[in-house]
Parts: C-alpha cells; structure tokens; sequence
C-alpha cells in the first residue's frame, strides 16, 4: 500500500502533573527533513524524539510542535529574559529617536513582546519523558492514518491514468500495423511514378523501400512501453515505498513514447502520443506525493 507523504495528526497525554499536545504536519520532501519546536525543558531529549520518529516515517517534511503544560500552575515561575529586555528597549529608542517620536514607552509595548518571557525550566523524569513519547506516538499514528488514507486516492488515480495509457497503446499497436504497409505501398507507387522501367533494379528497389519502411517500425517501443507499464502496476501494488521507482519508470515510459512520435510516420499515433505524454506528465505530479 502507498503512503501520502502529506497529513496531519495531533496527540495527547496527560498524567497527574503534565499534559504533553503533538502536531505533526507532514508535506513533500525527497528525503526525511525533520524540523522540531520543542520547549527548552525538551532540548536535551531532541535527539531521542527524532528517532522515535524515524522508526515510523521514511520520507516527507515533517514539523514537530510539541507543548507542554504543568498542572500545578504554582511551579510555572515566569522568569524575565534581562538581557533581551535590555536590548528591546534600546531598540525602541533608536525607533523613537529616528522617527522622532515622543511617546513615552509603556508597560503594554514590553508585555506585547512573548520572547522576553521564558517559563521555569521543568526536569523530567523518565516517567514524564514517557508522556511526551505517548503522545508523540498518537500523533504519529494519526498521520500515518492519514497518509494511507489518502494513499489510497493517490493508488486509484494512478490505476486509472495507467489505464487509459494501456488502452491508447493498443490503438497505436493497432494503427502501427497497418500504418507501416500503406507507407511501404505509398513509397513504392511514387517511384514508380517517377522510374518508368524498375525491373531492371526491383530486387534492390524493393530492400532500400523495406529499410525505409523498417525505419518507422515502433513495435519494440511499443513492447518495451508495455513492460514499463507492467512494472509500474506491479510497484504501486507490491511495494512499500514505490516512490523513487514510480517515479524513474515515469521518465522511462515518456522516453519510450518520445521515440515512437518520432519513428512514427501515422499522425495518428503522433497525436495518440501527445496524449499519453500528458497522462504521463499528471502520473509524474502525482508521484512526487508518494513516500
């Protein structure tokens, strides 16, 4: 089954003095990007939360908020950062005296700013670590519900886009065989038109028209293309994390129907190629979706 590299999923845990809330927001990444906002209590437990996490993601941009409430409000000391109060203030004098500005600074325009503000730090116990790795793990799982959820929408409209290439390629198929006879014919009664006596060279004559028909003969495209086909089909539904496959049989299969519009002489198929090309151009936006 195929995972959607986007989703969401939030997470709780309580036990008596902490409640511990996860959100995981996932979108696409060509490799696993995991960006963390912890609180300064979690710094030192980074390193553990990012391979809790990777033992559950493979692919994706992930950002990780993760907040932390203490029950017993009493012990959450508000501690006021001096050094960027400091610095604030000065900044706002040189507002004030740029902009020439009189108005007195009031408590308000200090308060207004959260990042001069920092909450005790708390120490964990292991006990309490374990309540934040629960809901970390709720989280997960709820992205992980997501993903697939939407994997499955993801594995449908690959299904149906790889139909209509299939079914596209069997009108070139059918269009190629008799294309190719009609040009050798073609060709044939044009010099005749212009040689009044080919019997003297009709053995040669008849070789050069068959290499230059042979030369608009796409059947091993054709085979090829099916079995590109086949083994997309085959990865969407075997394997775990299709992704980077689906995605270089894509650039196989337009390779392959690049050739065939080339070699073609039917403006048929020329035309039934342009179209397949545009199915496979939406497969590809698709897949840059799939972990």
């Amino acid at each position: 089954m195929i995972l959607s590299m986007t989703g969401y999923g939030k997470g709780t845990n309580i036990n008596g003095k902490i409640r511990v809330e996860v959100e995981v927001k996932s979108v696409n990444s060509r490799f696993l990007d995991i960006i963390t906002k912890l609180p300064s209590s979690l710094m030192n437990k980074e390193y553990e939360l990012r391979e809790q996490i990777k033992n559950k993601i493979n692919r994706g941009k992930l950002t990780i908020v993760i907040q932390i409430k203490r029950n017993d409000c009493e012990n959450q000391d508000i501690i006021v950062n001096k050094d960027k109060l400091k610095n604030y203030l000065s900044f706002i004098k040189v507002l004030k005296d740029t902009a020439k500005i009189n108005e007195k600074i009031k408590l308000e325009h200090i308060l207004y700013n959260k990042e001069l503000f920092e909450s005790g730090e708390i120490e964990f116990t292991e006990k309490e670590f374990n309540v934040v790795k629960k809901a970390l793990d709720s989280a997960l799982d709820e992205l992980l519900k997501m993903k697939r959820n939407e994997g499955k929408e993801l594995a449908k409209d690959l299904r149906k886009r790889i139909g209509i290439i299939e079914n596209k390629l069997a009108e070139i198929e059918a269009e190629s065989n008799s294309s190719v006879k009609e040009y050798f014919e073609k060709l044939k009664g044009k010099v005749k038109l212009l040689v009044e006596d080919i019997a003297f060279e009709k053995d040669r004559l008849e070789m050069e028209l068959a290499i230059i028909a042979d030369k608009a003969e796409i059947t091993e495209e054709c085979v090829r293309l099916k079995s590109h086909i086949k083994f997309f089909t085959q990865s969407l539904e075997e394997d775990a994390e299709p992704g980077r496959k689906l995605n270089f049989l894509c650039q196989e299969m337009n390779r392959e129907t690049n050739t065939i519009s080339s070699k073609t002489i039917s403006t048929f198929i020329t035309h039934t190629t342009v179209f397949i090309k545009e199915e496979i151009e939406k497969i590809r936006e698709q897949i840059q979706n799939i972990e």
